[in-house]
């Protein structure tokens, strides 16, 4: 019944080796058609098998084989396919078959086609080992494994330093998250003797007032959720990461690859629950991560760095509410923003295409009646990030706020005003972009086109998505039964009977006036967007610095950057150096190098003796026969 899970991540390796070892032979039409089709089947199957979990089938883990064991340890590799990791596998496959599909037209002029598929693929293989795996090892697999192609497919133009430059330092602000997930594995095989979700879950509940080992255990596997997820402090490498190409923006650090941490404390909630300073931390780091970096995009100009910024705030919106239990909101917006945000990104990517790579929105304006479907679909994906109703974003976001209303109202301050940043800067994207005159090129205004259909396509889908996606959680105060939740009830069931999740009991009215409290909000901010860049026509100006002040500030992004290379990469390139011309040229290298002098030195001293004077030679063993008759006589 259940011998085709395996397939599911299979057939995206399947096409990574054959789009990678054919990639200079096959033509970019198969390339192509392999890279959707093992895709789009995997999506075929992952649809089955919420099928199967819906009717109670795949209820065990699935064991493929019985990986190693050492000691007691018996770790098995096996798939766990229940109802977190359906949606999750559902959102992958079928996002990604519409990112797949839509980089066909997009990429088809690169000569690097065939390489990016590969790429693409095999992304999606580690993703599905990530949240399909049964036991934090394998999700440790895929967690590494999608965190090495995010360096390929953003250094995939590598003969680019900065885009080079921009990987690297993915690849190893990750690894600093990646440590403390790993350490946190460790502890987890201490405490439980098991790396498996189905022997530590039931223990942890039976283990509730262990609070320190649950702290530590849980802080350490956060530590790697702030890395995946680009929270603060480990963010700068995400806005950066713009640099792949914009396929690979809406992939990984939209709909899939940054999800991950989210989908990790998901799938931990119980350790979570057990450990009420976490989540506190948690809910903290999140909400700051949102409202910084939504300051940042108030005031950037390049169209994927605006999106890029937004992506870090709404994952932290995310860890917002992971952090104050609202595990079925967080999971929610998971789901929106994989809809809404690979829209935006796609759509943000049809226009740099039809501006011939130009990303700048200071040198756009006017496109809306010459790509006609690129605005509709973004206007779609603007309103739904904005939280207007009834679009996705709307639900998603105002459930995670009434958690946070019920847990701090403080924090829910916070957090519409974030909202309502939010408003603002995707409507000033929306607005540079599409409306008033053309600011570009008279040759750019020649080429302007609509994308094809390969590309238009998706946008349409995601955007149809965009619309209905959040109809699966309407709350019961406005009419609905709230669908997602009681699908993803089991998965909670445990850190629920615990009672240490904050309270949520809010009266229909309370809920009513959140909701009208969180779109009023919105509103107004997009129609002061409105009345600034439509209105009053205005433009950011066109050198380095915006403004004064605050503005400034935001536009060189609180120079976060330059403060790390401050405090951190330029002190260790200072060690570096200094280890380098002392340590290692003059102490290592010195004793080495030094021993061979001394050896090459000591011989042509000692060459000296070897006259060949068969005289000379008899009266040095005369001196020696005398020397050692002196010595024994001496010792006597």
């Amino acid at each position: 019944m259940n011998n085709y899970i395996w397939l599911i991540p299979i057939l995206p390796l399947a096409g990574f080796l054959i789009n990678g070892f054919g990639r200079n032979v096959l033509p970019k039409g198969v390339i192509g058609f392999v890279g959707c089709l093992v895709v789009l089947i995997s999506f075929g199957l992952s649809i089955a098998a919420f099928s199967e979990v819906s009717a109670g089938k795949l209820t065990q883990p699935i064991d493929l084989f019985n990986w190693f064991n050492a000691g007691t340890i018996n770790i098995s590799f096996s798939f766990l396919v229940d109802r977190l990791s359906v949606l999750m596998m559902l959102i992958i496959t079928g996002v990604g078959f519409l990112i797949h599909l839509y980089s066909v037209g997009y990429m088809h002029h690169d000569e690097g086609f065939g390489k990016f598929f590969s790429y693409l693929n095999l992304f999606i293989f580690f993703m599905l080992l990530l949240v399909m795996g049964s036991n934090y090892l394998i999700m440790f697999i895929g967690w590494e494994g999608v965190g090495l192609c995010s360096y390929l497919l953003i250094g995939f133009w590598y003969t680019n330093p900065a885009y080079a430059d921009a990987a690297k330092k993915a690849f190893v602000m990750n690894r600093i998250g990646d440590l403390g997930f790993i350490i946190g594995i460790f502890l987890i095989l201490y405490y439980f003797g098991s790396v498996a979700y189905a022997d530590i879950f039931p223990k942890a509940t039976q283990m509730q007032g262990f609070n320190v080992p649950f702290t530590l255990i849980t802080i350490l596997l956060f530590v790697g959720a702030v890395g995946k997820s680009a929270q603060l402090p480990l963010f700068t490498w995400l806005p950066d990461a713009m640099a792949g190409p914009t396929p690979v923006s809406a992939l990984i650090h939209a709909a899939t690859m940054v999800t991950a941490g989210v989908y990790m404390v998901a799938r931990s909630n119980i350790l979570f629950t057990l450990a009420p300073y976490t989540m506190e931390i948690v809910a903290v780091i999140g909400l700051a991560t949102a409202t910084f970096a939504a300051l940042i995009a108030l005031s950037q100009t390049d169209i994927k760095k605006v999106l890029a910024y937004s992506t870090v705030s709404q994952l932290g919106y995310m860890f917002l509410g992971l952090g104050v239990g609202a595990y079925t909101g967080a999971f929610f917006h998971v789901m929106t923003h994989a809809f809404f945000k690979a829209l935006l990104f796609l759509g943000a990517g049809s226009v740099i295409h039809a501006m011939s790579n130009e990303q700048d929105m200071r040198q756009m304006g006017g496109l809306k009646g010459k790509l006609k479907i690129t605005f509709i679909t973004m206007l779609i994906g603007t309103l739904a990030i904005s939280g207007i109703p009834p679009f996705a974003g709307f639900f998603s976001k105002d459930e995670i706020l009434a958690h946070v209303f019920a847990h701090n109202e403080t924090m829910y301050i916070i957090g519409v005003i974030t909202a309502m940043f939010t408003s603002f800067y995707m409507f000033r994207m929306l607005y540079l972009t599409f409306y008033g005159k053309f600011r570009g090129t008279s040759e750019q205004e020649h080429h302007l086109h609509e994308s094809p259909p390969t590309m238009t396509i998706p946008l349409i889908v995601l955007a149809v998505l965009s619309i209905v996606g959040g109809f699966i959680g309407i709350p019961e105060v406005l009419g609905g039964h709230h669908w997602l939740e009681g699908w993803l009830s089991p998965v909670f069931a445990d850190s629920v009977k615990t009672n240490l999740l904050p309270k949520y009991d809010l009266s229909s009215s309370t809920e009513i006036a959140l909701m009208c409290a969180s779109v009023g909000g919105a509103v107004l901010a997009l129609i002061y967007a409105y009345v600034k860049y439509v209105k009053n026509a205005h433009v950011p100006l066109l050198h380095d610095e915006e403004g004064p002040g605050l503005v400034n500030l935001s536009y060189h992004k609180f120079y976060v950057d330059g403060i790390y290379a401050f405090l951190i990469r330029e002190p260790l390139d200072g060690l570096s150096v200094f280890f380098y011309k002392v340590v290692d040229l003059l102490a290592i290298d010195g004793i080495v190098n030094g021993l061979g002098k001394m050896t090459v030195r000591s011989s042509k001293g000692l060459r000296l003796l070897q006259t060949g004077n068969v005289g000379f030679y008899i009266f040095m063993m005369v001196i020696g026969i005398i020397a050692i008759l002196v010595y024994s006589f001496v010792k006597i």
